[in-house]
C-alpha cells in the first residue's frame, strides 16, 4: 500500500498522480457520504426503538475518526473517511441488539491496529531510505482507496447490488448476509495484507524483486515484492480474516474464500505496480483501489462458483 513518502520512487507525473487521487477522493467520498446519510435517515427512524444501538454508532463512529486523527495516522479529511466507513460497517454488518464487536467493526480495528503498527516499525530505516510516512497521516484519498470498497459494499444499496449479481448466476439465492460479510471482508484482508506486506518489506525484507522478472530493485519500487514482507502481509490479512468470521458470523468456507481473495488482491497490486503504475499510468491511490476491488470481484465469484 503506497503512503506519502518522502522520497517515493514514482513514474507517475505528480501532477497526474495527484489529479488522480483528487478525482477518486471528491467521487467515492462523496458516494460514501450520501451513503450515510441515507443510513442517517434510515437510523432516526430506529432511534426510538433501539437508541443503544443507533447511538453506539454514531459514537463509536465518532470516535475511529478521532483516534485516527489524534494518533496522527490520517488528516482531518482522512479521519472523517474512516469515520464514514466505520459508520458503514457497523450499521449495516451489525445487529440490532448485539454488541458492536459483532458487526465490521471488528476486523476495521484489528486494520487501523496491524497497519498503524506495521507503518511504525522500522521507522528509522525508512526514514533513512526517503521511504517513511508523511507526518500528517494518510490523506482522504489513501484512506478510501483502502477502505473505501468496504464501505460502499457493506452499504444497503452496495449489498442490493451484490445480491442482485449473485442471483443473476444463483437465482435461489438465499444468504445475503453471508455474502455481504464476505465481500466487504475480502476488501479489508487484501487492504491489511497489502500495508503490512509494503511497510515491513521496506524496513526489514532486504532488497526486493520484480513480480514480474524477478531481478532485485530497490526496495520502495512499484511491483516490487519481499519473501518476508509477504509473509507478514498474508499473516495480518489472515487475522482480520479469522477476526472478521467471528464478527459477523461466517462460516469458515466464507472465511477462507474471502481470505483467498484479499490475498489474490494482494498480488494483483503489485501486478499493477509493475505494470499499468510503472508505466504512469495509474498513480498508487487508484491502484489500491483497484486491488481491493479486484478482491471483492474475486471474493463474489468464488461465492458464485462454491454455490
Amino acid at each position: 500500500m503506497g503512503e506519502e513518502m518522502g522520497i517515493w520512487r514514482k513514474t507517475i507525473p505528480v501532477a497526474r498522480d495527484r489529479r488522480q487521487s483528487k478525482v477518486l477522493a471528491w467521487v467515492v467520498g462523496m458516494l460514501l457520504a450520501a451513503l450515510c446519510f441515507q443510513t442517517a435517515l434510515f437510523a432516526y427512524a430506529l432511534a426510538e426503538r433501539f437508541p443503544g444501538f443507533v447511538w453506539g454508532v454514531v459514537g463509536i463512529s465518532l470516535g475511529f475518526a478521532v483516534v485516527a486523527w489524534g494518533l496522527r495516522a490520517a488528516t482531518p479529511a482522512g479521519a472523517a473517511c474512516g469515520g464514514m466507513v466505520c459508520l458503514l460497517l457497523v450499521f449495516w454488518m451489525g445487529r440490532f441488539e448485539d454488541s458492536p464487536l459483532r458487526s465490521g467493526l471488528t476486523p476495521l480495528v484489528l486494520l487501523f491496529v496491524l497497519t498503524f503498527l506495521a507503518t511504525r516499525l522500522g521507522k528509522k530505516r525508512k526514514v533513512a531510505a526517503g521511504l517513511a510516512e508523511g507526518h500528517r497521516g494518510r490523506r482522504a484519498s489513501q484512506v478510501i482507496a483502502n477502505l473505501g470498497v468496504a464501505g460502499l459494499a457493506s452499504s444497503w444499496i452496495g449489498a442490493a447490488a451484490l445480491i442482485e449479481c449473485i442471483r443473476e448466476m444463483i437465482p435461489d439465492y438465499d444468504a445475503p448476509l453471508r455474502l455481504v460479510g464476505t465481500v466487504v471482508l475480502a476488501a479489508l484482508v487484501e487492504a491489511t495484507a497489502d500495508t503490512v506486506s509494503s511497510e515491513i518489506g521496506q524496513a526489514f525484507g532486504g532488497r526486493p524483486v520484480m513480480l514480474t522478472t524477478m531481478q532485485r530493485v530497490e526496495p520502495g519500487t512499484d511491483g516490487a515484492v519481499s519473501v518476508l514482507g509477504s509473509v507478514a502481509g498474508v499473516a495480518a490479512g489472515a487475522a482480520v480474516g479469522l477476526a472478521g468470521m467471528w464478527a459477523v458470523r461466517l462460516p469458515l468456507r466464507d472465511a477462507m474464500i474471502a481470505m483467498v481473495a484479499g490475498v489474490a488482491g494482494l498480488f494483483f497490486d503489485s501486478l499493477l505496480g509493475a505494470t499499468v503504475e510503472r508505466r504512469g499510468w495509474l498513480g498508487n491511490d487508484l491502484v489500491n483501489f483497484a486491488s481491493t476491488l479486484f478482491a471483492a470481484a474475486v471474493a463474489l465469484w468464488l461465492m458464485i462458483v462454491v454455490g
